[in-house]
C-alpha cells in the first residue's frame, strides 16, 4: 500500500479515536456540550432528545466512546500487522467493517436515528477509497 493510502487510514484511525472521545464526554455533564449537540442532530423525534439527559442513555453513550476508542486502537495495531501479513489481514479488517456498517446502520434505522446511517456511510466510504484506490484486497 503506497504511503498515501496508509497515511489516508491513519488519518481515518484518528478521527474514529476522536469521535469515541467525543461520545465519552456524554457521561460527564460538564464537558457533555459537543456530544449533545450531536445526539440532537442524530435523534429525529424530540422525545428521544430529550432522552439524552437520562442516566442510561449518558451511560451507553458514555461506554460507547470508551468502546470507539478502543476500536480505533485496534484498527491501528490491525493495519500495522496487514502491512506484513497482505491481502487476508485486509480482507478480514474489511468484512469486520462491512459487519459493523450493516448491524449499527440497521439499528440506527429501526430507531429512528437514520442520520447516523449516513455517518456510517461516509466513515465506510472514507475506509474504502483507500483500500480498494490501494489493491489491498487483491494482493496475495
Amino acid at each position: 500500500m503506497s504511503r498515501l493510502w496508509s497515511n489516508w487510514l491513519v488519518v481515518w484511525c484518528w478521527g474514529v479515536l476522536a469521535f469515541g472521545a467525543l461520545l465519552s464526554t456524554a457521561a460527564i455533564p460538564a464537558i457533555d456540550g459537543l456530544v449533545r449537540q450531536l445526539f440532537t442532530l442524530f435523534a429525529t423525534d424530540p422525545a428521544s432528545a430529550n432522552a439524552f439527559d437520562q442516566n442510561a442513555v449518558r451511560f451507553g453513550l458514555g461506554l460507547q466512546g470508551a468502546l470507539t476508542i478502543g476500536w480505533s486502537l485496534t484498527m491501528f495495531a490491525l493495519m500495522d500487522a496487514a502491512k506484513t501479513i497482505g491481502a487476508p489481514a485486509w480482507r478480514s479488517i474489511t468484512l469486520s467493517l462491512l459487519v459493523w456498517y450493516v448491524i449499527d446502520s440497521a439499528i440506527s434505522v429501526a430507531t429512528g436515528f437514520w442520520p447516523n446511517a449516513v455517518s456510517n456511510t461516509a466513515l465506510m466510504i472514507a475506509y474504502a477509497i483507500p483500500i480498494l484506490a490501494s489493491g489491498a484486497l487483491k494482493r496475495a
